[in-house]
C-alpha cells in the first residue's frame, strides 16, 4: 500500500451534511460548529449553500452564516453555487468581505439524476455553469467541478465513463481549478474506483482530483483510501457522517443511510497509518459528539463513542464476581 504523506480532508459538515437533515438546525449551532472545526485543524470546509430557501430551508441564513463565522487566513471557505441567482447573492456577500474562497459547481454525470436533481438537462446546466464561471474568475474565486453520480446513478443505472469524461473536460475548459468526483449515492467499490480515477488520471495527468464518497453502503472509508493510494491528495468528509439526497420535500430517490464518509473515523485511522492530516482527532472527536447533541440523535461516527486506539498500558481491575446468592424456597 503506497499512501501520501499528508491529505488534506474537507469537512463538509455544514454543507453537504445539513443538507440531508430536515430538523432546521439554529444558525448560531452552524457558526458554533464550523468555529470548533476550523479550530481543530481543518484547513477547507463546506460552510453553507445557496439553495434557493424555499426549496431548501436549511439554508435560508447562508448569508448571515457567512458574515458571523470566525475566519483564518489558512483555511479555504466553500459553498455550493446552484444556479445564476445563488450567485448574485453570493456575489453581493464577496463584494463585501464576507464570500468564500471557492465554490462547488455540481452537474451529475446521470442525465436522469441531474433532471431529478437541479430539474436541469446537461446541455442547460453547462450553459449555466459556464456563465457563472465566468463571474466567479471575475472575483477572483475558484472553482471545483463536480461530476456526480461518477460511480453509478440510482435512477439511470450504470454510468457510461465518458458522461464524467466530457463534465471533467468543460469544467476545465472554463477555468475549474479541481474536480470533485461524486460518489453522490454511494455506489462505488474499490475496484471502479481504481479503474475510473486511473482512467481520469490517464487522460488528464495534471489535474487535482477530490476525492468525495458517500457511505451509504459501508464502503466510505475503503473508497478513500482506494483513490489514495492513486495519489490522490483531497479528501471530502462529514462528522457523523451524514449528508446525502438535499432534504428539500422532493420524492426520494434514495433510500436507506445516505451520509457521507465518516471524518471522525477517517482522522483517527490515518493517523493510525501515519498519514498527517494537521487534525487534533482529540478536538474532532468532540465535535463529533457536540455534533450528535446539536442534530439530536446519534451518527454514525465509531470513535466518538470507543476512542481512538490506546497504545500505553492502561491501568485495569477486574471486579470480582460475585457469589450467587442461594435462591429462596
Amino acid at each position: 500500500m503506497t499512501l501520501p504523506e499528508s491529505v488534506n480532508m474537507c469537512e463538509c459538515w455544514a454543507r453537504d451534511g445539513l443538507q440531508s437533515i430536515p430538523k432546521i438546525i439554529p444558525t448560531q449551532q452552524k457558526i458554533e460548529m464550523i468555529n470548533r472545526i476550523i479550530a481543530s485543524g481543518v484547513k477547507k470546509l463546506e460552510v453553507t449553500s445557496f439553495s434557493h430557501p424555499k426549496l431548501l430551508p436549511q439554508f435560508a441564513d447562508c448569508v448571515d452564516v457567512l458574515k458571523r463565522i470566525d475566519r483564518s487566513p489558512n483555511v479555504s471557505y466553500v459553498v455550493l453555487m446552484p444556479n445564476a441567482k445563488g450567485f448574485e447573492r453570493f456575489e453581493v456577500c464577496r463584494k463585501e468581505g464576507y464570500g468564500a474562497d471557492e465554490i462547488i459547481l455540481m452537474i451529475s454525470a446521470s442525465e436522469a439524476h441531474n433532471l431529478v436533481n437541479f430539474r436541469l438537462s446537461h446541455d442547460e446546466a453547462k450553459r449555466a455553469h459556464a456563465a457563472i464561471m465566468k463571474r466567479a474568475l471575475d472575483l477572483g474565486v475558484k472553482i471545483i467541478g463536480c461530476p456526480g453520480t461518477v460511480y453509478g446513478c440510482p435512477i439511470a443505472g450504470d454510468v457510461p465513463i465518458e458522461n464524467v469524461i466530457d463534465l471533467t473536460q468543460f469544467y476545465l475548459d472554463h477555468g475549474a481549478q479541481t474536480i470533485m468526483l461524486g460518489d453522490t449515492t454511494g455506489a462505488a467499490n474499490p475496484l471502479q474506483v481504481r479503474r475510473r480515477i486511473g482512467e481520469l488520471q490517464s487522460l488528464f495527468a495534471d489535474v487535482e482530483f477530490i476525492a468525495h464518497f458517500h457511505d451509504t453502503r459501508g464502503n466510505g472509508i475503503v473508497n478513500t483510501f482506494a483513490a489514495l493510494e492513486l495519489g490522490l491528495r483531497y479528501v471530502d468528509t462529514s462528522l457523523g457522517a451524514i449528508g446525502g439526497q438535499p432534504a428539500s420535500g422532493a420524492e426520494m430517490y434514495q433510500f436507506g443511510f445516505t451520509g457521507n464518509t465518516c471524518t471522525e473515523d477517517l482522522v483517527c485511522l490515518l493517523q493510525e497509518m501515519s498519514v498527517d492530516t494537521g487534525i487534533d482527532i482529540t478536538m474532532m472527536i468532540e465535535n463529533g459528539k457536540r455534533a450528535e447533541e446539536i442534530i439530536g440523535r446519534r451518527l454514525r461516527a465509531n470513535v466518538i463513542h470507543c476512542g481512538p486506539v490506546n497504545h500505553e498500558p492502561t491501568q485495569y481491575t477486574q471486579e470480582p464476581k460475585k457469589e450467587k446468592e442461594p435462591a429462596l424456597t
